[in-house]
């Protein structure tokens, strides 16, 4: 069953930020829905329309379907019902989002005595349950919130959202700040009370690894948009949209010989919400761009099995895998991955090719002369005319540095 459908979903703030522009979702009830992107790509401004949390003077188009019922159409009566009690929210940052001034059994109490209707005494029981639930103790709720650890405290945040028993949780990155330990501790609560309520959840990270490995899909965002959708694990390790590629090499996988050069970064940034350029928004900071992408945005398109991406390059494949440089590339603006670097001849993925400060040797500097030997290696019997020169061409012999 349908628990929540967002359709051509759209948020500008007052000032003209397009801070999300025609984004499609669908979540069913007992599953996990990953959001993931820099920030200001409009991940949190997202998850704040879903509630109508945003502020006065925003406007709001589309569609936000919870149970069928239309969120944007509802009385703002049914709205504070369905709050908690329908959809909750784990806000990012928990200190901030905590009343400093009441303690947290009062706050997680606060709810339940609205929407349940329960007597204090009954609410202060609930609010020990809900505690112990998230693994505190029931006595921290007369404990104040500068008392508690920054892990605790998001254990506070998780214990107020199941307040209400709702229908679908919103993790607004639940981890941020968090060391691993607390993290893993963090991610394996929330996954244990989705399995056990059979609720929804969304939740929303700058990290694809965190998100892979906690969610069944995966939606990337970028300058307001999806521009990839599908299976979690499918996407971090085998992203078809470039900028979602970009993300996932970004971090590196102990044991893994292809991301051995990893961490890379990506140039730029994620471009103003009031000034997009035309086209492709990704298409400033893209190495795959094509001439077209400057003047025609992409839309979502089949990328592969259950898969979804926006990109001009992607085609679709039976196993959703098709690297980007299988695609044609004629009126390419930019060199594509396979026609930049001779060296690689053209085989080296795009998030794979080595750094240009690797000690290790390319493949147009082995010597197969030598069995593979390093052709750098400054021995007996070579000379400067007979070595290749792929990296330092162009620059004078005694301003190239030698292996000893």
């Amino acid at each position: 069953m349908t628990l929540l459908d967002v359709r051509n979903l759209t948020v500008t703030y007052a000032g003209g930020a397009a801070a999300v522009r025609g984004v499609d979702l669908r979540l069913e009830a007992g599953r996990k829905l990953g959001l993931a992107g820099e920030s200001g790509c409009g991940k949190s401004t997202l998850a704040l329309a879903l509630l109508r949390l945003l502020p006065a003077g925003t406007r709001v188009g589309g569609e936000i379907l919870l149970d069928g019922e239309d969120v944007l159409a509802m009385k703002w009566g049914r709205v504070r019902a369905v709050r908690w009690a329908g959809a909750s929210i784990v806000f990012q940052g928990a200190m901030h989002s905590l009343n400093p001034v009441r303690r947290v059994g009062d706050q997680i109490a606060e709810p339940v005595l609205l929407h349940r209707k329960a007597t204090p005494a009954g609410a202060r029981k609930k609010a020990g349950e809900l505690l112990e639930h998230v693994g505190l103790p029931a006595a921290r709720a007369s404990a104040y919130p500068h008392e508690l650890s920054g892990g605790q405290r998001q254990r506070v945040m998780i214990a107020m959202a199941l307040a209400c028993d709702p229908r679908l949780i919103i993790a607004d990155e639940p981890t941020t700040a968090l060391d691993v330990m607390i993290q893993a501790q963090i991610l394996r609560l929330i996954e244990q009370l989705v399995a056990e309520q059979d609720v929804g959840l969304i939740m929303i990270s700058h990290d694809l690894a965190v998100l892979a490995g906690t969610c069944d899909r995966l939606a990337v965002m970028y300058a307001g948009r999806v521009v990839e959708e599908g299976p979690a694990a499918r996407i971090y390790e085998a992203a078809r949209h470039p900028y979602a590629q970009a993300l996932s090499a970004a971090f590196p996988r102990i044991g893994d010989p292809a991301s051995r050069f990893a961490p890379r970064g990506l140039p730029g940034d994620p471009p103003d919400p009031s000034a997009l350029p035309p086209g492709c928004a990704f298409q400033p900071r893209c190495p795959v761009a094509l001439t077209s992408c400057a003047t025609e945005d992409q839309p979502l398109r089949a990328a592969g099995p259950h898969r979804r991406a926006a990109c001009v390059r992607v085609t679709p494949a039976a196993d959703g895998t098709a690297p980007l440089r299988d695609a044609p590339a004629e009126d390419s603006a930019t060199p594509s991955p396979t026609e930049q670097d001779p060296a690689t001849h053209g085989t080296a993925p795009l998030r794979d090719a080595p750094a240009e400060d690797s000690a290790a040797p390319s493949p147009a500097e082995q010597d197969p002369a030598n069995g593979g030997r390093d052709a750098r290696d400054d021995t007996p019997g070579d000379s400067p005319a007979s070595r290749p020169d792929p990296v330092g061409a162009g620059e004078p012999e005694e301003a190239r540095p030698r292996n000893p």
